[in-house]
């Protein structure tokens, strides 16, 4: 079921290692008002992992999805070069798909790296950050002059 990616493509080993941190990161989901458990797992280019799930606040708006804690986490500790995410949630019938908001995050950091869209029974989809987000806006606008 995995699609391949030539430019952001990781070895088998990576991809169930983000996927099993993904499940394990959900664990963690504070969510109380949507009971909507989700987790991210966030690879970096130099190998390193980091988690993250979603924290809901009863000021709905202050809330944030498990793929920006991962990416908050990484760029706090110098980190700003993604090879790849996995999201993990427990829907059953369809792959979690990030929000908007995550998607231009995502943006933020690059385009061409991978984004697995995982389900509970562990089959996953995978697409690039320019694939979920074409024709995006990015940090490179900014310096275009009118």
């Amino acid at each position: 079921m995995a699609q391949n990616h030539p430019v952001c493509a990781l070895d088998p080993k990576h991809v169930r290692q983000l996927l099993l941190l993904s499940q394990e990161a959900k664990k963690s989901a504070y969510c109380p008002y949507s009971h909507f458990p989700v987790g991210a797992a966030l690879l970096t280019r130099d190998g390193k992992i980091f988690s993250g799930c979603n924290i809901e606040n009863a000021a709905y708006p202050l809330g944030i999805c498990a793929e920006r804690t991962a990416i908050q986490k990484a760029i706090s500790e110098g980190y700003k070069d993604f090879r790849a995410i996995a999201i993990a949630s427990d829907l059953q019938d369809d792959f979690i798909s990030p929000c908007g908001a995550c998607r231009q995050v995502m943006r933020e950091f690059g385009t061409n790296w991978a984004v697995y869209m995982t389900k509970p029974d562990g089959t996953y989809v995978v697409m690039t950050v320019q694939e979920l987000l074409p024709a995006s806006f990015g940090p490179e606008d900014l310096q275009k002059t009118q």
